[in-house]
């Protein structure tokens, strides 16, 4: 199996089954409900595990939630503890109604600090980094290959934070002072404080994993400044930290990259609530995870049409048309679920699709709703009439049908009908 690595820019084969596949993908940071954009690392994460053990692996899912961090403090002054807290809980409760299961674990921030704070020691006391004013800062200077994920030169890095405590613009923050406001703190030798974004996920990843793993996710937006400063983080003390590096592309709006700020974020819960965790999850399927993928009306309506042509496959009498190798090698191939659905789209198997639709969690597409009896009567009562060639009373029935929230379709085999919950 190959996965496109952003660190080496190519395909890299993963190791040959059997065999461990450690992976931690970065979560989202709570502060308030989560927009669908944090649904796609998620489900990526959750189905390549999937898809793992499908090829004999034994792989391991760590997916972080961030609950220290700038923005919550400014989302929530003097209540910050409170609203992450909430804000993990409708993370959890929104991408668990995704119904893709959930992943080995979940740490959180302010559940490592104690190795933070111990990692922290280890890059000062190496040279890499140094205190100021009670914050610490690493040193990008004694990384001569930072800039190595996101290809960058040093001098032309935007600086993350404006502080006249640093020695260089492009250095970054390991642990920040507590600052007038901030409701939360921690004990360290330089002070109370907290923790910086960067040193985070590099602690929790190797807390869970290590100094060696096999996949880090995430978004395409965390390549640089955040990812590159894990990276460093953990080089600085001779880790060899991830292997292969996964970016997933944005979810836009018309071409806009999706995000709080913008305003034009829809929450995971919105989506559900609106059009179901199986469109949703057709949509994130249907674009390559690497790319962009607008998120619209239009895309969403495309996707439950996509869900419909699956559920009239089981609607049809099964045939044995379909070969598991083919929709093997799309998945193998870094990951091509568009190309996977196109495979899944020419089988007329039902027992082969059923366990296609499993890998991504929709298998329930299988279990075809019964029509109330009542409704079935009515149904007949239209086959009667339009075998009387009273088409009038056939049309009033099938509208009494439509309004129920079902179509009727006519079909050779016996009883002459079939009942389908409309979309």
């Amino acid at each position: 199996m190959k996965l496109y690595n952003t660190l080496s820019r190519r395909l890299e084969e993963l190791p040959t089954p059997p065999g461990q596949i450690r992976m931690y993908f970065c979560g989202p940071t709570v502060y308030q409900r989560a927009h669908i954009g944090n649904a796609r690392p998620f489900a990526l994460g959750m189905w390549l595990r999937a898809w793992l053990r499908h090829r004999g692996y034994d792989p391991t899912l760590v997916h972080n939630i961030t609950d220290i961090n700038d923005k919550i403090y400014d989302a929530a002054p003097g209540a910050s503890a409170e609203l992450a807290e909430r804000a993990a809980q409708w993370y959890l409760e929104d991408t668990r109604d995704l119904g893709l299961g959930m992943p080995d674990a979940l740490p959180k921030a302010t559940e490592a600090v104690i190795s933070i704070v111990a990692f922290i020691e280890k890059l000062v006391d190496g040279g890499n980094a140094y205190e100021a004013g009670g914050d610490v800062y690493f040193s990008v200077s004694t990384d001569p290959g930072y800039g190595r994920l996101s290809r960058q030169k040093v001098e032309s890095m935007e600086p993350e934070e404006e502080s006249t405590l640093k020695r260089a613009p492009q250095d970054f923050a390991l642990w920040k002072a507590t600052k007038p406001g901030e409701d939360t703190s921690w004990d360290s030798p330089w002070g109370k404080g907290r923790p910086g974004w960067h040193i985070e996920c590099s602690v929790m990843a190797e807390d869970a994993f290590g100094p060696v793993f096999e996949i880090h996710g995430g978004g395409l937006d965390l390549v640089f400044p955040h990812h590159e400063n894990e990276l460093a983080q953990s080089l600085a003390l001779g880790h060899d930290f991830a292997r292969i590096w996964m970016h997933n592309g944005l979810l836009t709006r018309s071409g806009e990259k999706m995000s709080k700020s913008l305003g034009n974020d829809m929450t995971i819960r919105g989506v559900i609530d609106e059009w179901g965790r199986e469109v949703a999850l057709m949509l994130l399927l249907s674009g390559q995870w690497r790319k962009p993928l607008d998120f619209n009306q239009a895309t969403l309506e495309q996707a439950r049409a996509q869900l419909e042509t699956f559920r009239n496959v089981f609607r049809s009498p099964s045939e044995p048309v379909g070969d598991w190798v083919d929709f093997e090698s799309a998945l193998d191939d870094d990951f091509n679920t568009p190309e996977a659905l196109a495979v899944m789209h020419r089988w007329r198997d039902h027992e082969l699709l059923r366990r296609a639709l499993g890998i991504f969690g929709l298998e329930s597409i299988a279990d075809l709703e019964q029509a109330p009896a009542e409704l079935a009567e009515l149904a007949g009562m239209r086959r009667d009439a339009r075998d009387a060639k009273d088409f009038a009373e056939a049309d009033r029935l099938r509208d009494e049908i439509a309004a129920a929230g079902w179509e009727v379709r006519d079909v050779a085999e016996p009883p002459g009908f079939q009942l389908v919950r409309r979309p």
